[in-house]
């Protein structure tokens, strides 16, 4: 049951219908797709106007006041502690139509640094500020740079600040998801190993060069092929943890494009694909090792992926299989529940007087329908490999 929920998650974050566009605005090419750019502000010093500004006809004096204008704006709506010079009106992937980033300084009605998603009035969410623990007792002193876009290859929108505490800069990167139990709800949380390895490891504290640093400064859809998109995704993979990741590239299906699989081996699995200069993620973080999840298999070059989870020390064995789909996410093609007792009182679990068939009976079922072997060969592929990887960033990137 858990590889099912994890799909359901993973394919929910496939569509970039509504992604961030540059100042906060999606343009549509004439076949009405979107073209899908960032919405970034860095630091006020590159916001000045230049003499450019002035040349086509909008005076430095004039653009100072238009600033002006939509800070005071800002304040009037949301009150004046929030941060009216870093508030922008943007489109993100998590939100249908434009709405509005709000972050707000520490006040006496609220002592931490926070943000909220606004759109016509109504708070969609509400996020508070990650601070590094070395930092927890300094005093916030400015927002400095904001940036929306996918940083994880994951299709959803996330955000990147570059914030001061005292007198000591930092990175703070949160991902972006969407909760379909909660009806597709959107929120926010805040990476903090990842943070802390970029405000670490970054050449300077601003945008660009944190692109620089994840990615090479390309975005998702730039990548010239799979080899510099597999490289960025791994070094994202080794910056978002402390743990030994693992790598390995696998083809899962059949065309000479490998997927990349990534993890920290009895934890998690992350499974990337890639088509025409994107990375697609098809698996992020899917855990097993525990809670009877045996992990994640393969049929090299079929399109066959299996997992096997079992409930009640395995009285109860769930079959999920994938494939990878034409728009790039994995499906479920079947969920095969296979009950190992003779369940009696038709109750789904295992009883205690039930436990003496334990072993003896067993029957398979999709979607609550009884099927036959035969039947469930149809979705099986018959030898599998673990996703899984044996190589090192260093490693992987040689390989690549």
């Amino acid at each position: 049951m858990a590889v099912l929920m994890a799909g359901m998650l993973a394919a929910c974050g496939q569509n970039e219908d509504a992604k961030t566009g540059e100042e906060g605005i999606v343009e549509n090419d004439s076949a009405g797709e979107q073209k899908n750019e960032d919405a970034d502000s860095e630091s006020k010093e590159e916001d000045l106007p230049t003499a450019e500004d002035a040349a086509g006809g909008t005076s430095i004096t004039e653009k100072d006041t238009d600033e002006t204008a939509q800070s005071d704006e800002w304040k009037q709506q949301f009150g004046e502690n929030c941060i009216a010079e870093q508030t922008f009106e943007v489109e993100l992937s998590e939100y249908s139509g434009k709405v509005v980033f709000v972050p707000y300084m520490p006040s006496a009605d609220e002592e931490n640094f926070h943000m909220q998603i606004v759109q016509d009035g109504k708070v969609l969410s509400e996020v508070q500020g990650y601070v590094p623990r070395e930092l927890s007792g300094e005093t916030f002193k400015s927002l400095d740079a904001v940036s929306f876009y996918d940083i994880n290859y994951d299709g959803n929108t996330d955000i990147l600040l570059i914030e001061t505490y005292g007198d000591t800069g930092f990175a703070a990167v949160y991902y972006g998801y969407m909760d379909i139990l909660e009806g597709q709800k959107a929120y926010f949380t805040s990476q903090e190993e990842l943070s802390e390895n970029i405000t670490r490891q970054a050449e300077a504290l601003t945008v660009p060069a944190i692109r620089e640093l994840l990615s090479a400064g390309k975005k998702n859809g730039e990548f010239s092929g799979y080899q510099e998109a597999y490289e960025a995704a791994g070094r994202l993979s080794d910056l978002e943890s402390s743990g030994m990741r693992t790598y390995g590239l696998i083809y899962v299906d059949e065309d000479e494009t490998p997927e990349l699989a990534a993890g920290l081996a009895g934890y998690y699995t992350c499974l990337y694909t890639f088509h025409d200069g994107k990375i697609y993620t098809l698996m992020d973080h899917w855990a097993y090792g525990a809670m009877g999840n045996a992990g994640y298999e393969y049929a090299p070059r079929k399109n066959n992926i299996r997992n096997c989870n079992s409930d009640y020390a395995g009285a109860i064995l769930y079959t999920t299989y994938m494939e990878i789909s034409g728009s790039y996410t994995l499906d479920i093609k079947a969920e095969i529940k296979t009950v190992n007792f003779d369940d009696v009182n038709g109750n789904g679990m295992p009883d205690e007087e039930e436990m003496d068939s334990l072993g003896l009976y067993g029957a398979d079922y999709i979607d609550g329908k009884e099927i036959s072997s035969q039947e469930w060969k149809v979705f099986d592929a018959g030898e599998y490999e673990m996703i899984t990887g044996t190589m090192s960033l260093e490693e992987l990137q040689a390989a690549l």
